[in-house]
């Protein structure tokens, strides 16, 4: 009954400021709401306290006590949905399959998975030494074990 209040109330806060959206909802035994949002252009705190305001104002602490944290996902947090994907290309992403780790630059992402590119130091065909050569891989989204932003300073 609380899950799909709250949801529902979620709804109508993503309604209002359509840039934002649900990444992970949960409720425990005693009632501690927590909500992690994402939003195509980043979170700001006062969207986070929309959010809070829209669920909390319309859930009724005489009726049901409740206790309620929202936060944005944080920077290195995985990403979990194509729009977090979206909102990061141009960026070094890390990236974890079944069967190999890539670590390059995010350069499209499709409905079924995403283009990353990097440079890598191999071997010169004849003689020795090593030459950059450039890489590119598209990974589709149910390879993907782990994705996350790489942050560089």
């Amino acid at each position: 009954m609380l899950q799909e209040r709250v949801e529902n109330l979620l709804e109508e806060a993503f309604h209002e400021n359509n840039s934002l959206f649900l990444i992970a909802l949960n409720i425990n035994d005693q009632n501690h709401i927590s909500v992690i949002i994402d939003g195509d252009n980043g979170v700001t705190v006062s969207d986070c306290v929309a959010v809070s305001r829209k669920v909390e104002g319309e859930l009724d602490e005489d009726e049901i006590e409740f206790s309620l944290e929202v936060a944005s996902a944080g920077a290195t947090e995985p990403l979990k949905f194509s729009r977090q994907y979206k909102k990061n290309i141009g960026r070094t992403l890390a990236v974890q399959t079944n069967s190999n780790k890539f670590e390059g630059k995010l350069q499209q992402v499709s409905e079924d998975g995403i283009s990353i590119e990097w440079q890598a130091r191999e071997p010169k065909p004849v003689g020795k030494g090593k030459v950059t050569v450039d890489k590119e891989a598209t990974i589709a989204f149910q390879d993907i074990l782990e994705a996350k932003v790489v942050i560089t300073f």
